[in-house]
């Protein structure tokens, strides 16, 4: 038998990578590596996965954001200093049975198995659960993938590994700072003027370049970013991140929880193979205050009808207007052919609020609407952590050949709360304008000309009340 010896290849971690390295040796089972670009995250992870995989039988995988730059990243990609795979220089074929090139995945002649994944469709995976879990850039990953597989792998004795460089104050932040403290974790910042990878005069070029390809201000964000591991650089491309800021400073990102007497109002993004990401807010007066965020996959009507039952029952919330995405009316979701919206609308006798469809505007009106919404939003923090992830994050697409921004926003997992958000943008007024007429009409019916107002009011607020609501059914 040939005698292997791992790491392949004379791989040797570099000297700032080597507390890390003996962490991960010596059975540390959870490490956060926020490194530089090009600092060798990827590489270290890579061959601690070869040695694990041969320590103990089991599945491994490593998961990038999405599943073509799992591809494009590491399976396919070569390593400029040995010209080989990168795959080839941390597992040799000698500790091989097969290599399954369509579904990325190595197995091993222990039976072990290691497999390349997008991140973006984690609860849809088959197979054994992992005893090791790498996540690679995880600032641009969904975060529902960690929650989702963390007690698979704490019951089974497992490690997880995440590293990134970031990617403003998102999930990948919150990361970092329980790292830092928590009992069992390894936590290990480096930036380009601690590893030595690159000179001054190289740091200097790359900012000129990055500025000449992207502009001062991209250029300069993405160079803090990328090679100084910066949380404060502004996000590229983010399109409501000021938005959010400012709530942030304004102290409107918080505790805000639910205020007894106003009704509980929802916007929607649906979905099936993808996420459905519900907004539970109140409108008070002028301000909206945000509650709650919800997202599920593959879940059918009666699934949400049943969550909104629970909500009702267990916080004792009063539901409102449930105001569902345009494409409620045509779209059915597995029911005999009846429209979301029909199935909702079947389900009004459980006394979870009645449904209606939102003013249909175009994404970039929607994106302006939400950005006219957000300077009267608070949102309870608890509730809605995972919401407001979606909302920093949600970017638009980076045309390379202009060197801009598109105005098309990129469709990843911070879209469907983002769309959502698009949903709440359009009709929360609707909600406003019926609380500011009801409060108007107490006044009157306690301070006004009762025997001249009353009823003309009442009959007129009415009508024109119930017509407006036609028109958002219709």
């Amino acid at each position: 038998m040939t005698q292997v010896i791992l790491p392949h290849n004379g791989w040797r971690p570099r000297e700032y990578q080597q507390d890390a390295w003996n962490y991960l040796r010596k059975g540390g089972k959870r490490a956060v590596l926020r490194w530089h670009r090009r600092s060798g995250k990827d590489e270290l992870m890579l061959h601690h996965n070869a040695i694990a995989a041969m320590e103990r039988v089991g599945s491994y995988w490593f998961m990038l954001p999405e599943s073509a730059q799992a591809r494009k990243s590491m399976w396919a990609a070569i390593n400029p200093k040995t010209g080989k795979r990168r795959i080839d220089d941390a597992f040799p074929e000698t500790i091989r049975r097969r290599t399954l090139e369509q579904e990325m995945m190595i197995e091993f002649i222990n039976g072990s198995t290691l497999q390349f994944l997008g991140s973006d469709n984690f609860n849809s995976l088959v197979g054994s659960p992992p005893v090791g879990l790498s996540f690679s850039e995880y600032a641009l990953a969904n975060p529902s993938a960690w929650a989702y597989l963390m007690p698979i792998v704490e019951e089974n004795g497992g490690w997880a590994l995440f590293n990134s460089t970031p990617r403003g104050k998102n999930h990948f932040r919150n990361q970092c700072e329980f790292a830092e403290k928590a009992d069992g974790w390894f936590y290990s910042k480096k930036s380009a003027d601690e590893t030595g990878v690159f000179s001054a005069a190289q740091l200097s070029n790359i900012l000129a370049q990055l500025q000449s390809d992207h502009g001062d201000e991209y250029g300069m964000a993405l160079w803090q970013q990328e090679y100084f591991v910066s949380f404060d650089a502004a996000m590229p491309g983010a399109i409501w991140g000021d938005c959010l800021t400012k709530l942030e400073a304004h102290g409107r990102l918080g505790e805000f929880k639910h205020i007894a007497g106003y009704p509980v109002h929802t916007g929607w993004d649906l979905g099936y193979d993808d996420d459905t990401a519900i907004w539970f807010y109140q409108v008070i007066g002028h301000d909206i205050r945000v509650l709650r965020y919800e997202h599920h996959r593959f879940k059918d009507v009666d699934f949400y009808a049943d969550l909104l039952f629970q909500l009702k029952q267990d916080n004792g919330w009063t539901f409102g207007t449930h105001y569902l995405p345009h494409d409620a009316r045509p779209r059915t979701l597995a029911a005999g052919g009846k429209s979301i919206f029909q199935q909702f609308e079947a389900h009004k006798s459980r006394g979870i609020g009645k449904f209606a469809i939102a003013k249909r505007l175009d994404v970039q009106e929607g994106i302006q609407a939400a950005r006219n919404t957000f300077p009267r939003c608070s949102f309870d923090e608890d509730g809605c952590e995972e919401g407001i992830d979606c909302l920093k994050s949600y970017v638009r697409e980076w045309d390379d050949e202009k060197k801009v921004f598109s105005p098309t926003p990129k469709h990843d997992w911070a879209s469907h709360g983002a769309d959502a958000w698009r949903t709440v943008a359009v009709s929360w007024q609707f909600e406003k304008s019926r609380v500011m007429d009801n409060a108007g009409l107490e006044q009157q019916l306690i301070t006004g000309d009762r025997a001249q107002r009353v009823f003309g009011d009442l009959k007129k607020r009415f009508l024109s009340r119930k017509r407006a609501e036609r028109q958002r059914a219709a």
